[in-house]
């Protein structure tokens, strides 16, 4: 039934993937689908540019792909199929760019129990459900 999972992970917060990667081997291994593991560099740096030097984007994005990959490998099976990625970028436009472009049969990612500010600016995760082409299963942190 599913042939490419998506797992989106927030590489500063556990929280994102503790939970959610059990989850997601698991349905990997049960449809022998590819697991995409990704993550966003959500960096907005006007202020801050002039102070950086000129390579710091390069940079961040390199040991962030070592950080997603050194994560994978720590955590994902051998004999699960995956691949990893990086985008930059706003975390729900690109997990939605990411899953129209695999093409993502399902996105299993992770959320909190909704506060206040939740309901008013919305999640991350409730715009992915709301907007995804694909069936989205939300791992309660």
């Amino acid at each position: 039934m599913f042939k490419n999972l998506l797992v989106p992970l927030d590489l500063a917060h556990e929280s994102s993937w503790r939970k959610v990667l059990p989850v997601a081997i698991d349905q990997a291994r049960h449809y022998g689908a590819m697991l995409h593991v990704m993550t966003v560099i959500d960096i907005n740096l006007d202020i801050t540019a002039v102070r950086l030097p000129e390579d710091f984007n390069d940079q961040y994005r390199q040991e962030t792909e070592q950080r997603l990959a050194d994560l994978v490998k720590q955590h994902v099976p051998g004999d699960i199929s995956v691949k990893y990625l990086v985008r930059e970028g706003r975390t729900y436009q690109e997990i939605l760019k990411v899953a129209d472009k695999i093409p993502a049969d399902l996105i299993i990612l992770a959320s909190h129990r909704p506060s206040l500010k939740d309901y008013l600016l919305g999640a991350n995760a409730a715009r992915v459900v709301r907007h995804g082409s694909c069936s989205v299963m939300v791992v309660r942190e």
